[in-house]
């Protein structure tokens, strides 16, 4: 994360998805059904382990609507990433 200026509890801008972001992303939300989620950006936040903020698109298939999604995961140290919650935007 070279690019991006790390400030322990501050997040950082949402910028491009690096392949580590992607691979937290496709973990926390292997297993989900229904919603289809493609990420578009992430910010994170350094803490015990780190936080990310999601910035996705959203459909429902085989519905062409779609909406806009912040999903939250956590990433402990040791362990696996979770999906913290997911809002509609």
């Amino acid at each position: 994360m070279a690019t991006q200026e790390l400030v322990v509890g501050g997040w950082t801008k949402y910028h491009a998805l690096t392949p580590e972001d992607q691979k937290v992303f496709d973990e926390a939300m292997h297993g989900f059904v229904g919603v289809k989620y493609t990420p578009k950006e992430v910010s994170t936040q350094l803490v015990n382990g780190t936080n990310y903020r999601y910035r996705c698109n959203a459909s429902m298939p085989p519905s062409d609507i779609v909406w806009e999604a912040i999903i939250e995961i956590y990433k402990p140290i040791k362990g696996q990433p979770h999906v913290v919650s997911i809002h509609k935007i």
